[in-house]
């Protein structure tokens, strides 16, 4: 498994961060799928109507369920823990018939990362997805496919974190591990 722990808060609350900047990944075991039986997902309980849902997601955050946020966020969190890019939104929000502009699904899946719905996952400079889990982990690129697959949070060990420059702190690590079909 590959898991991560930040070494970034000890007991005390304070960041302590190593004055010597260097950077260790620790890779461990084989890739297991990821356990969300946990509710790793720091969502409020589902209600099983994913329309109700939405609209109720959207209005803990502080959105006004329009009728192109809550058509996206029923194609985006109606299927569970996905990644998708605005494109493939786009493409599936036009084969449902909603009837929006990529501008639109772009500035929606903005919206929703800003308010801590979906996470941004930049894989590549061009290439970025948004997931829909939220809990912390890591993520498996798939070259060749564009897949991304998680990373148990626990699966990934990142040790001895660079030190913030003067008036910023880390607000998050993220580990991305490509992925290539052996014989390549």
């Amino acid at each position: 498994m590959l898991q991560m722990q930040q070494l970034l808060e000890p007991a005390s609350g304070r960041s302590a961060v190593s004055t010597t900047p260097s950077r260790t990944i620790v890779l461990r075991n084989a890739v297991e799928p990821p356990d969300h039986s946990s509710g790793l997902s720091p969502r409020s309980p589902l209600t099983g109507c994913p329309w109700h849902d939405v609209k109720t997601m959207l209005r803990e955050v502080g959105l006004r369920p329009t009728r192109q946020r809550m058509a996206l966020g029923w194609i985006l969190f109606g299927k569970g823990d996905r990644h998708i890019t605005a494109e493939m939104l786009y493409e599936e929000a036009t084969k449902a018939k909603v009837p929006v502009s990529l501008a639109t699904v772009y500035n929606t899946l903005h919206q929703f990362t800003d308010v801590g719905l979906l996470r941004q996952v930049a894989v590549d400079g061009s290439k970025t997805y948004f997931d829909t889990n939220i809990s912390q982990h890591h993520h498996f690129f798939v070259e060749g496919e564009n897949d991304l697959l998680d990373i148990p949070h626990s699966d990934v060990v990142v040790g001895k974190t660079p030190v913030a420059p003067e008036g910023y702190e880390i607000a998050r690590i993220d580990v991305v591990v490509r992925l290539r079909k052996k014989g390549r």
